[in-house]
């Protein structure tokens, strides 16, 4: 007997079809093994795909991140994408996400906007081994820190151009280094519009590159902030695909992230 799980593809982090960071939804009825949501996820070929699931509290739904490689804690782009998909089936004001690490993510709906809450952390000075750098296509950096909490290393460099322009060397890239999910670069933005911009790479634990990373941004935003003497900032990450965010640090340990997201694609898939 053939079971079926209501399954989305939503671009995230975009006003456009086919721009942003694409996410699979998968709406689930009952608990699924994390074999089943890893293979489902290399099925549907995303960045990361969220399994979501009502628990028994008020707009309460449990959320659970795969990438074709292994389960992710946390992931912006695909809390955006199941978010887009709950306000479009429910009535609902507000939503609660509890991920695997008991994090409670709070989304409200404003207008078209979806406004996330993630926590904020921080980062502590690490320098980048040279041969990382080399296959980036790095000659120098302004500043090299790493984030415990999402084991990845942040690179502050001079340029938006030289971001834009970056074509790494992804398998030297994956032989650099052993003990990191993924590196982000970021530079400040010369655009009118935007703050800073980045690009996130992670063949370690996904893709090549992240086309729009809302996870990176728990302590991108924090970075940013105290360079520029800024709460409220706006982000584009600057990958073939493009997308943008705004951001807002309220207090020490909460982040709103606020972005757009487009369903196009919605069905059922044969487990």
């Amino acid at each position: 007997m053939n079971n079926f799980i209501e399954t989305y593809i939503v671009d995230s982090f975009t006003d456009q079809p086919f721009k942003g960071n694409p996410a699979g939804v998968c709406l689930l009825l009952e608990d699924l093994e994390n074999g089943k949501m890893l293979s489902i996820a290399k099925e549907l070929g995303l960045a990361e795909t969220a399994f979501v699931r009502k628990v028994h509290k008020p707009n309460h739904y449990s959320i659970r991140f795969f990438s074709p490689k292994m389960e992710i804690p946390l992931c912006g782009h695909a809390t955006l994408a199941a978010a887009k998909v709950l306000f479009k089936k429910y009535a609902l004001k507000e939503i609660h996400f509890i991920n695997i690490q008991n994090l409670d993510l709070m989304i409200e709906k404003e207008g078209e906007f979806i406004k996330m809450r993630f926590p904020v952390y921080g980062t502590s000075p690490q320098a980048a081994p040279d041969v990382l750098l080399s296959a980036l296509g790095i000659e120098k950096v302004l500043n090299s820190v790493y984030n415990e909490e999402t084991n990845i290393l942040l690179l502050e460099i001079d340029d938006a151009q030289k971001l834009n322009n970056l074509n790494p060397d992804f398998e030297a890239l994956y032989r650099s280094h052993s003990s990191i999910n993924g590196v982000l670069v970021t530079a400040r933005s010369p655009k009118v519009h935007y703050d800073f911009e980045s690009r996130y790479f992670w063949p370690w634990s996904g893709t090549n590159e992240d086309p729009v990373t809302g996870a990176t941004h728990t302590f991108l935003a924090k970075y940013w902030s105290e360079r520029l003497g800024k709460t409220k900032m706006r982000s584009f990450q600057c990958s073939e695909r493009t997308g943008f965010m705004e951001v807002e640090l309220i207090g020490d340990s909460q982040l709103i992230i606020k972005g757009l997201a487009q369903i196009i694609l919605e069905g059922k898939l044969r487990v």
